[in-house]
């Protein structure tokens, strides 16, 4: 996750750059329940409305969360399909609570009402993210479901009258790029804590829809309007969590805006990008599906690297056998391509791998989703990319 707040905020308000910090266990995203109210088109997991078999069990998933707290993971999403359609959703987070863990719920918000509101503000969650995907009609069709928006938008405003942090999550592509300016008008009316803009990965349906990620001029055009925008609240004294995600270019791409609105600090922002370090799958991201197999992030679902119920957690984590960990694990990682020879690989570390090997077959080959020019990362000589146009291939190996 890329902190855009925390970055612009030392811009302007200058300080010490504060040293690497090494969590002692990752970030874990758990898709508790694959069963969902809505059929998304971008969803990763390929949810439905129908009851998956082999799921944890209850008493399952207290023995995870204990292995988790052992192991100090320092933050744990619960997230699905829809995690509030599971009916121990809130014993289990009550349980997270009381172990010390950060716990946040990622949802679509439908199923929040006046009927469970009081019981979600009772969990405690750290957090309530709600996924938005432009205004209503556009989300409607995106969350293939009339009255989506609505239902999201009411849970937000029960959120925020029980004084629970909540936040929004936007997924770029191509059919809403053009609202992002409406939605943070959307997020200043509602007075939202956070707003988390994910990238397109291809993933589950989000496969069959790679063709509509957002172009890398829109992209561009987004990301420099959400550094814009944050700054701006900044200087009239509002702070808002604003984060990115799936795409770690954004980082130098922050750099390059910096270099023309804070010249000056452009040394110390390096320092800060160096010691975030980009991609963190398979090392400070972790993902644990519904069945309780474990997955370097929540994108490689077809990437086993153990089960629960055969072995913990921490120490299927702690097993580097596995190719792909040992390259996640690699500084600088073994990556190809643009990404191999670009200046700033120490920041992005070679971006989100899972992109390359559903495009190429290859996971270190160069990510088709970064949108920055040849000749920003130093690769002057070389012929460069038409940034008006989506890359080749997503055409072609439409393959879920």
């Amino acid at each position: 996750m890329f902190r855009v707040t925390r970055y612009i905020q030392s811009l302007m308000a200058p300080a010490p750059v504060p040293p690497v910090r090494k969590p002692k266990g990752p970030v874990v995203i758990w898709n508790l329940i694959r069963r969902c109210n809505l059929t998304c088109k971008h969803c990763y997991t390929t949810s439905a409305d129908i009851d998956f078999a082999g799921e944890l069990d209850t008493a399952e998933a207290h023995a995870v969360l204990d292995d988790l707290k052992a192991f100090h993971v320092p933050a744990l999403i619960l997230s699905g399909g829809e995690p509030l359609m599971r009916p121990d959703i809130f014993e289990l987070s009550r349980r997270a609570r009381e172990l010390g863990i950060y716990t946040g719920l990622s949802t679509n918000g439908t199923l929040i009402t006046e009927d469970n509101i009081d019981e979600i503000a009772e969990v405690g969650y750290d957090y309530v993210g709600i996924s938005i995907d432009g205004l209503e009609a556009t989300h409607d069709a995106i969350r293939q479901r009339k009255g989506a928006f609505r239902e999201s938008m009411h849970a937000v405003k029960l959120c925020k009258e029980r004084g629970i942090k909540v936040g929004l999550r936007f997924t770029l592509t191509r059919e809403n790029a053009d609202q992002l300016g409406d939605i943070l008008e959307l997020i200043d009316y509602h007075d939202v804590d956070k707003f988390y803009l994910s990238h397109l990965n291809y993933g589950g349906r989000g496969r069959r829809h790679s063709k509509n990620d957002a172009w890398h001029e829109m992209t561009r055009a987004a990301m420099t309007q959400l550094f814009d925008h944050c700054r701006d609240e900044l200087a009239r004294g509002v702070v808002r969590e604003y984060v990115t995600g799936n795409n770690d270019a954004d980082g130098p791409f922050l750099l390059m805006w910096a270099r023309e609105h804070f010249p000056d600090q452009v040394p110390a922002l390096t320092e800060r990008l160096t010691n975030w370090g980009g991609n963190a799958s398979g090392e400070h991201i972790a993902n644990i599906d519904n069945l309780g197999n474990v997955h370097p992030d929540t994108f490689w679902w077809d990437h086993h690297l153990g089960n629960v119920r055969d072995r913990p957690f921490s120490e299927i984590w702690r097993d580097t056998r596995d190719p792909l960990m040992l390259g996640f694990r690699q500084r600088p990682r073994p990556v190809k391509g643009r990404c191999g020879e670009c200046q700033y690989l120490p920041i992005c570390n070679g971006n989100t791998r899972v992109r390359a090997w559903k495009v190429t077959g290859d996971p270190w080959e160069e990510d088709p989703g970064c949108y920055l020019t040849n000749a920003e990362i130093g690769l002057a000589e070389a012929p460069d990319r038409k940034l008006h146009a989506p890359f080749a291939p997503i055409q072609a190996v439409e393959i879920f």
